[in-house]
């Protein structure tokens, strides 16, 4: 699960794993596999380190290196 900031500065809990896709754009949407979508304050590249930081401390995996 990462934790995301909606623009009323309500946090949510995600289960990264459920995560279609992020539109990126001037609002951050989180689509999920089951239709629901959130608009957030972080960016595209602050939810993917947050979703590599999370499967890193889940599975003990280091991510690739360029």
């Amino acid at each position: 699960m990462i934790k995301l900031t909606r623009l009323d500065d309500t946090q949510i809990m995600l289960n990264c794993d459920l995560i279609s896709h992020v539109q990126i754009g001037t609002d951050t949407v989180v689509f999920m596999a089951d239709g629901n979508s959130f608009v957030v304050k972080e960016t595209s590249v602050e939810i993917e380190n947050l979703i590599v930081q999370f499967k890193k401390r889940i599975y003990g995996i280091e991510p690739l290196k360029p």
